[in-house]
C-alpha cells in the first residue's frame, strides 16, 4: 500500500493511492482511527489493506492537498553523515556510531507544498533523504528483528539553514526552521517493498540532479540505526527516523547551490515516488 495524508475540503484525512487517486480511509474508519499514527498505533494496517481491496478512488491525487505522511510524529530522528561521499565532502572524521540529531514536527511539510526560505539567511540547503516510518514499538530492538518493526518508507527532504546549523556543535537550530522539511508524498509500506532493498535516492533542484545513491551505501544501515536508538530511547508506532543525506549537498558544491524563492526541489526513492516542493521567501 502507499498511504498518505491529506486535506480536502477544509477536510483532514488519510488514505490509500489507488490508480491516480485516493481511497479516503479516514471517512471509512470514521471513528475507529482519527490519523494514520492512530492507525500505526491499533497495528492496524492489514484492516486498511482489506478496505482497499477493489476499492475505487473516491478523490483525484490533484484534487487534495498533500500533508506531511505523519504529521504527528512522536519523535523524527535525523541521522547526520550517513554516506561516506558526504563525509568526505564535508570533511569529518568517520565515526564509530551513528550521529543523532532530532526535528520537529511542526518543520515539516507535505508534497507540493512551499519549502520556505528564511529572511535570515541565505544558506538553505536540501538533504534528499529515506525516511523510516516505525510501525511497532520496542526497546533494544536487534538488527535481526528490525524489519518488523517497520511500517514502510518515504523520501523526506531534510532541508537545512548551514550558518544555522554551524554556529555551535549541536545542529539543532540549523535543521528545525519552519515549514523546511518536505516529507512524503506519500509512505510505501513495507509489505511493497523487500527488507533490506537498495533504495534508489535522487535529488534535483529545478530538474537538475544534483545527489544520486542507494541505501546500500549507507554507513549505518537501517537495521543498525533501528538498533543503536532503540537502545536509548523506545521506539513508537509513527516515529520517524531520516536515514542521512548523501554527497552532492549544496553547501559543498562549487560554486555554492542554494534554494531560493521560485526553485522546486524533487527528492525521489525510485520504488516509492517523488517527492516534489517549491521553495518560497518567507516574509519577516
Amino acid at each position: 500500500m502507499k498511504l498518505l495524508t491529506f486535506e480536502i475540503q477544509n477536510r483532514k484525512s488519510f488514505g490509500a493511492v489507488v490508480d491516480d487517486g485516493v481511497v479516503d480511509l479516514g471517512r471509512k474508519f470514521e471513528g475507529r482511527y482519527a490519523d494514520l499514527l492512530a492507525v500505526l498505533e491499533a497495528q492496524a494496517l492489514p484492516e486498511l489493506e482489506s478496505a482497499c481491496v477493489g476499492a475505487k478512488p473516491d478523490y483525484m491525487l490533484s484534487d487534495i492537498t498533500f500533508l506531511p505522511v505523519i504529521p504527528n510524529p512522536p519523535k523524527i530522528i535525523c541521522i547526520g553523515v550517513n554516506y561516506e561521499a558526504h563525509r568526505s565532502e564535508i570533511g569529518r572524521d568517520p565515526s564509530k556510531k551513528p550521529m543523532v540529531f532530532a526535528r520537529f514536527a511542526a518543520t515539516q511539510i507535505g508534497h507540493m507544498q512551499p519549502l520556505l526560505a528564511p529572511p535570515e539567511s541565505h544558506t538553505f540547503d536540501y538533504e534528499g533523504e529515506i525516511a523510516v516510518i516505525i510501525g511497532k514499538p520496542g526497546r533494544r530492538i536487534s538488527q535481526e528483528d528490525s524489519w518488523s518493526h517497520i511500517a514502510g518508507y518515504a523520501p523526506y527532504n531534510d532541508g537545512s539553514i548551514r550558518e544555522w546549523q554551524g554556529h555551535t556543535a549541536q545542529w539543532l537550530p540549523g535543521k528545525n526552521w519552519y515549514q523546511t522539511g518536505g516529507f512524503g508524498p506519500w509512505m510505501s509500506t513495507r509489505g511493497e517493498i523487500p527488507d533490506n532493498a537498495p533504495l534508489h535516492l535522487l535529488t534535483r533542484v529545478n530538474g537538475m540532479e544534483v545527489q544520486r545513491a542507494d541505501a546500500s551505501q549507507m554507513i549505518f544501515s537501517i537495521p543498525e540505526i533501528i538498533e543503536y536508538c532503540s537502545t536509548f530511547i523506545p521506539l513508537q508506532p509513527g516515529d520517524v527516523i531520516v536515514t542521512g543525506t548523501p554527497g552532492g549537498v549544496g553547501v559543498r558544491r562549487s560554486p555554492q547551490l542554494f534554494l531560493k524563492d521560485g526553485d522546486v526541489v524533487e527528492v525521489e526513492v525510485s520504488e516509492i515516488g517523488i517527492l516534489r516542493n517549491p521553495v518560497r521567501a518567507e516574509k519577516a
